[in-house]
């Protein structure tokens, strides 16, 4: 009776350097092909994240990007108009132990060209400043004024108390360009770090884990300590993830969720990425969102038209009798992860008048 088969055995975990190591091929060479822009898109935001939380991959791990990296010269010269993405990935890899030393002379082109100078966005300067910087290639016009008016944007905390996700994430992004990714302080004023909160109350609110995510990240970057109700979320949603093999179905998973969620539980020394990846072309999957609270919270103050007011104290019984109970429920747990929620509840009610 030896040979007794566990049926309800959990499934191995893998280590950390094999599980990189399937991550950089199933992106490299299993979900799309090299010319697709989303292939880009994808690289770069797994190498950028490998590289910042100071993983070093086997040199043989990065061999599926190699002919890319070769041929990165041409790319650059015929796709301008992707030099983020292609200095992205180049400079990335050669951090992450790839062999050769071509991305100094890469940016010094880019700089050559006045390629940011294309930018309209200050958030796409600020990627393009930092790339350049990380091979000490400055862009060739100064623009002395790009601190000043991202610290701006991201100082108006009233902003970050509406939905916007577009704003959020530029909030995000702006921290994690002004701090080099963890490396620096960002020095943060206190009225961005109170968008910051707004931001995750707001994600949280609406179960928005792939956002929330990155505000706990760069709560982190910032020398701050997130929610542990928000961290512990963002922790048991990528736990319950399915990683499947899948060479059926069109590409629209949850991939970037996954990688994020995973860079936040990096940010504690924590590993919470689940069974092992299989191989060849990988979905991933988030379990179920649980129910939000964002939309019924907003419906239950547009009702109250002129009866409401920016005072959570005055306005709460009111809120929570209009939603249903699931959505009621999220709404608490928010309340109880922050203790800026009734300031942020002032801007968000939207009380005021013309």
């Amino acid at each position: 009776m030896s040979n007794i088969i566990a049926l309800n055995a959990p499934p191995r975990r893998q280590r950390l350097s094999e599980r990189t190591a399937a991550m950089i091929d199933c992106f490299a060479g299993q979900r799309r092909i090299v010319d697709d822009v989303f292939w880009l898109k994808e690289n770069a935001e797994l190498l950028n994240i490998l590289e910042c939380t100071g993983q070093r991959p086997d040199r043989g791990d990065l061999e599926p990007h190699a002919a890319f990296y070769n041929a990165l010269p041409e790319r650059l010269v015929f796709f301008p108009q992707y030099y983020r993405f292609l200095l992205s990935i180049g400079l990335d890899l050669e951090d992450l132990g790839m062999e050769g030393t071509q991305m100094e002379r890469l940016c010094a082109w880019v700089s050559a060209q006045d390629l940011p100078e294309a930018e309209l966005s200050d958030l796409q300067r600020a990627e393009a400043r930092r790339l350049l910087a990380r091979r000490g290639v400055g862009t060739r016009v100064s623009d002395t004024g790009l601190d000043d008016r991202l610290r701006a944007f991201i100082n108006r905390a009233d902003t970050f108390a509406l939905p916007n996700k577009k704003a959020a994430y530029e909030l995000t992004h702006i921290v994690f360009y002004l701090s080099e990714y963890g490396r620096r302080d960002p020095r943060l004023d206190k009225e961005a770090l109170v968008s910051l909160e707004y931001a995750g109350i707001l994600a949280h609110l609406d179960q928005n884990m792939d956002l929330l995510a990155e505000i706990c990240v760069a709560l982190r970057q910032a020398g701050q300590t997130p929610s542990a109700i928000w961290e512990h979320a963002v922790r048991a949603n990528l736990s319950s993830f399915d990683v499947v093999a899948d060479d059926q179905n069109a590409l629209s998973d949850h991939y970037h969720e996954y990688l994020v969620s995973t860079w936040a539980t990096a940010t504690l020394g924590a590993d919470d990425s689940g069974a092992p990846l299989p191989v060849g072309r990988c979905l991933f999957w988030r379990p179920e969102a649980a129910i939000s609270a964002l939309r019924p919270m907003s419906a239950a103050l547009m009702t109250l038209g002129a009866a409401r007011n920016g005072d959570w104290e005055q306005m709460q019984g009111s809120v929570l009798d209009m939603m249903d109970e699931n959505a009621a429920t999220t709404l608490r747990v928010t309340l109880e992860s922050s203790a800026g929620f009734a300031d942020f509840f002032a801007a968000f009610a939207r009380a005021s008048t013309v």
